[in-house]
């Protein structure tokens, strides 16, 4: 015979007792008002089942065998309690009919209650079973894990995933209410599989949640608003590699726009079908050179170049709906655009500058890599370290200042349907 074989029928019976109502030397007040409840339980089985309901007990034993022994629990809700109990008699905790959310008090209140043996079984449980819902609620998962040492598996479950999957906690639903500590350490790990700008664009948003006085719209904030939110993310600046951003990763970010550029519709319009950007040339892997340029690019059309400015977070770029050419002589359109973004991770804070000499909108040149107008967007020098932009035949400038400016990255693309 199994030695389980009566197990079923002894659970029963202390079950029986919990809820007969006789015989009870105990009453345990659960709650704060207005929800309190008061429950009848037997000094033994909490002896004996509770380390933590042992001290208590142990250090108010009764003067007198007509007063019950009275404890209070203010930090449990009643009905947390209630499940807790029915473990506490009956060894039985059905979790089949309870929201992770439930689960998650119920371990809470195992910890208040010293029941190691409850504790290691609902965290096991909820790894096994509710590995996404806890995935989506990281936050509390955290916070609660971290408040002690006793929920150490839910711990080494969280670590696991800001090391081997952080974009998981970049996408939780409660990710603007994670603390400091917590977002430092989940930027600190370098193999996580999302973009400089997604970390960063992440990561400004949380910084903007933590002062919900700021505007709605960063284009209307002052001095005093900007240093607001630098001194909310100056901890986390050291960890966020810029130099890794590439081009290529402000394109797919920014791809609507510049379709819709090419369309010549509004920012509000919508579009059916984006461009397909074909990367033709990469200045890190094909090299800095006009040389390289022209023989990579000429006779291409229907081209966007995007640049990345050393030493800043300035992204400028033009489109060419003609073909490069080697020149020396311009080239003529009505169509081509430069353009510029001051700050990479703000999709509204861009210029937009339209060729305005239909004549002079590009320059095809042995010496220059992709140029438009006369000045407006040049790129040279070796290594395309002497480019500048001096506004003649384009509708604006697109930068503040003239100065030459090295390129760190660029990159061209065809257009395609």
């Amino acid at each position: 015979m199994d030695d389980n074989t009566f197990f079923p029928n002894l659970s029963q019976n202390l079950l029986e007792i919990l809820e007969d109502n006789e015989f009870y030397d105990t009453t345990i007040e659960v709650g704060n008002d207005p929800y309190v409840k008061i429950f009848h339980a037997h000094m033994i089985i909490l002896y004996y089942r509770s380390p933590y309901l042992r001290r208590i007990l142990s250090t108010d034993k009764k003067k007198d065998d007509d007063i019950l022994t009275h404890i209070k629990l203010p930090n449990i809700s009643p009905e947390i309690f209630q499940m807790i109990l029915r473990y506490v008699y009956g060894g039985r905790l059905s979790l089949k009919e309870y929201d992770t959310s439930d689960i998650i008090k119920i371990l809470v209140a195992a910890n208040e209650l010293n029941l190691q043996e409850l504790i290691t079984y609902l965290q096991s449980f909820l790894i096994k079973n509710k590995k996404i819902w806890m995935e989506q609620n990281f936050n509390l998962i955290y916070q609660t894990s971290f408040e002690n040492n006793s929920f150490l598996n839910l711990q080494n479950f969280c670590k696991e995933i800001m090391i081997k999957e952080p974009e998981k906690v970049f996408n939780s639903i409660n990710f603007n209410s994670i603390s400091e500590k917590c977002l430092v350490s989940l930027i600190q790990h370098e193999n996580s599989q999302m973009n400089v700008i997604q970390v960063w664009e992440k990561v400004l948003k949380w910084g903007i949640a933590q002062n919900p006085e700021l505007p709605s719209d960063p284009s209307n904030y002052s001095k005093d608003d900007f240093n607001t939110l630098k001194n909310t993310l100056q901890k986390f600046i050291p960890f966020i590699n810029f130099s890794k951003l590439k081009p290529k990763e402000f394109l797919n970010k920014h791809a609507e726009l510049i379709s819709k550029w090419i369309d010549e519709l509004k920012i509000n319009d919508s579009i059916k079908n984006l461009y397909e950007f074909k990367l033709i040339l990469r200045g890190s892997r094909d090299g800095f050179s006009t040389s390289k340029f022209h023989e990579i690019c000429d006779n291409q059309s229907h081209t966007i170049t995007i640049i990345k400015v050393k030493g800043s977070d300035e992204i400028l770029g033009g489109y060419n709906p003609i073909i490069w050419e080697s020149g020396p002589y311009w080239g003529a359109t009505g169509d081509s655009f430069i353009f510029s973004f001051k700050n990479k991770d703000n999709i509204e804070n861009f210029i937009l500058s339209r060729v305005n000499n239909d004549i002079l909108a590009t320059i095809n040149s042995p010496n220059y890599g992709p140029s438009f107008g006369d000045g407006d967007l040049i790129l040279n020098g070796n290594n395309f370290d002497k480019s500048y932009c001096s506004q003649l035949f384009y509708e604006k400038p697109i930068r503040e200042t003239e100065d030459r400016f090295t390129v760190e990255e660029y990159e061209i693309f065809q257009i395609m349907k």
